[in-house]
């Protein structure tokens, strides 16, 4: 993966694969990095051109100025598509991965080939009492982790995966998270039901791992009564961090659904 950062923005990108006619978009949690989906590029990068970048405050993407922000997200990737020369993109993203791989696909729909989110829920339609139980919860985590980053890694790298591998590997992550990026995580609620969902031209997957929160399940069942449409998946043997507990599953599954939506596009045109 070769690493990148355009002039106009904070964030640092990466790009892997080789020269494939279709691009994949990764969008990864909070308080880790890109490096949370090592497996699926390893898996993906001989047969698709991958993009991947480090969120504002995460990872490399902390060289900021005044007035950058998570909101901006959104606008800062689409400039990265243009410099990549990348039309349409297969977009993947988990926990907070997901809700900024929504606002992409509510701001840039032509830009979007498919999209799936795991571990997240949906921001167009987000229920008012698991929004404040949800706050609740990260207010929690948030003050663990002002007295202490180790702290809070701990305790976040059990809500956050299941297996004990994939703990690890979360933890290891976690533990470089700054504690001053907290506060780019702060305007998250200004990208919540601020939007109506249009008529998706893409397919849309959503899921969670069975070992997930009782929350998350509850917010891929209202997801999928409001869209009924989209496809779900509950990976088994999995927690928050379904691509880390289980990789190889997490690649058979994200595989078959870009394959599908390839075809089905190409069927579509053609009709």
């Amino acid at each position: 993966m070769k690493q990148f950062r355009l002039d106009s923005s904070p964030i640092v990108y990466y790009v892997g694969g080789n020269n494939h006619k279709e691009w994949i978009l990764f969008l990864h949690a909070a308080f880790v990095s890109h490096k949370m989906f090592q497996s699926q590029f390893a898996y993906f990068e001989s047969r698709y051109n991958i993009l991947a970048v480090d969120i504002i405050g995460h990872g490399k993407s902390t060289e900021t100025k005044k007035g950058d922000s998570i909101e901006k997200m959104s606008a800062w990737i689409s400039d990265i598509l243009k410099a990549e020369k990348i039309d349409q993109v297969h977009i993947a993203g988990v926990s907070l991965g997901a809700v900024l791989a929504q606002d992409f696909a509510n701001k840039y729909p032509k830009s979007v080939k498919s999209l799936a989110c795991f571990g997240g829920y949906d921001i167009n339609h987000f229920d008012v009492t698991m929004q404040k139980e949800n706050s609740a919860s990260q207010m929690l985590m948030m003050f663990k982790a002002l007295f202490s980053i180790k702290w809070f890694a701990k305790a976040n790298k059990k809500i956050s995966a299941y297996t004990q591998e994939a703990q690890n590997e979360f933890y290891d992550m976690n533990i470089q998270f700054p504690k001053k990026s907290f506060r780019y995580l702060a305007s998250l609620g200004c990208m919540v039901n601020v939007h109506q969902t249009k008529p998706r031209m893409y397919p849309l997957l959503i899921g969670c791992g069975e070992f997930d929160i009782p929350m998350e399940r509850r917010a891929v069942e209202m997801w999928k009564s409001a869209e009924p449409q989209a496809e779900v998946v509950i990976f088994e043997k999995a927690g928050h961090c379904v691509n880390m507990d289980v990789p190889q599953r997490f690649c058979k599954v994200m595989e078959e659904f870009w394959e599908n939506a390839t075809i089905n596009r190409k069927e579509t045109v053609k009709c």
